[in-house]
């Protein structure tokens, strides 16, 4: 969720300066899922531009699929909605976590990377991370680079604070800017709704707008609230409701006002929770179960706040080979 490293994905070797690396498969598809924040507590700024957080991840049922297939360079293409909006090139951080494993084992990163999007692009849900560890994953088999879990972890880290989590998936707290992750216990499915909006947020805006509404405050140190914690591990929906949070919301509907009738018409349809996921500017609405769901999905259609609305449980795994 903080501000990505500014640095660029590191230079590709020449086609001599590496060897070439494989595991005799043509292609790996890995599938990944989306995440929304139950809470997302954010402390004051940091020196180095971060923040510090209580990051309560959720992986939901809304999924990426990244195709890597041998190359004789990195290249990236996309299919899907709002495609047009990520960068389709080394900048892609699907193509730096090529690029930074590629280096790690010392073989050049020739990779076809197709990533088929679905999850919402810039909208709270960490579609670019989810693609960045689906690319790692990807290619680690591809190449048969052998990376353990704990080397794929740091690459993740390196690459941004939502990236980790979209690795492992399920429940999960995160501290530091949001990387150092504790694994949640769940003790059932939380059904979501999500009403995708026109556009997208900059998440470092958002950020920025937080900083601003803040100025002068004294920000608290961020921790997990106990009762929420309690209430994944019971799987208690409506107690779940009663305890999620997001300190990026203030901001997020500062920079986004419109966003206010999407929340006021999930609560109006029976939602038992509504909130910005993460720095928006999708919406998620906590139903009490799978119809409470479809009749929250209905009415956010029918009112014409939101561009789509999306159905998902949760938790869900993380990066899979298919």
């Amino acid at each position: 969720m903080t501000r990505p490293p500014a640095d660029g994905p590191p230079a590709a070797p020449a086609p001599d300066a590496a060897p070439r690396a494989g595991s005799g498969r043509a292609a790996v598809t890995v599938r990944v899922p989306a995440k929304v924040n139950v809470q997302l507590a954010v402390g004051g700024a940091r020196p180095d531009g971060f923040h510090d957080l209580a990051n309560v991840f959720l992986a939901v049922g809304l999924y990426d699929e990244v195709t890597a297939a041998a190359d004789d360079t990195l290249r990236i293409t996309a299919t899907g909605p709002d495609v047009d909006r990520i960068p389709l090139d080394r900048t892609n951080l699907a193509a730096r976590a090529a690029g930074l494993l590629a280096a790690r084992h010392g073989i050049a990163p020739g990779v076809h990377l197709h990533i088929a999007k679905d999850i919402p692009v810039a909208g709270g849900m960490a579609g670019g991370s989810a693609d960045a560890a689906a690319a790692l994953v990807a290619c680690d088999a591809l190449w048969g680079t052998g990376a353990t879990r704990e080397e794929l972890l740091e690459i993740c880290a390196e690459l941004g604070s939502d990236v980790p989590f979209s690795l492992v998936g399920g429940a999960a707290l995160g501290q530091g800017r949001g990387e150092l992750l504790t694994a949640l216990p769940t003790g059932g499915t939380f059904h979501w709704v999500f009403a995708v909006a026109d556009g997208g947020l900059s998440t470092p805006a958002v950020y920025r707008e937080f900083d601003r509404l803040n100025e002068g405050t004294d920000i608290p140190a961020p921790q997990a609230a106990p009762g929420l914690l309690e209430a994944l591990r019971t799987g208690d929906a409506a107690a779940l409701a009663a305890t999620v949070s997001n300190d990026l919301q203030p901001a997020a509907l500062s920079l986004r006002p419109s966003l206010a009738a999407t929340l006021e018409a999930g609560g109006a349809a029976g939602a038992l929770a509504s909130l910005v996921s993460g720095s928006g500017p999708t919406t998620a609405f906590l139903a009490a179960d799978r119809q409470a769901a479809e009749d929250v999905a209905r009415a956010l259609s029918a009112s014409g706040t939101c561009r789509s609305v999306r159905v998902a449980v949760s938790p869900v795994p993380g990066a899979r080979v298919l």
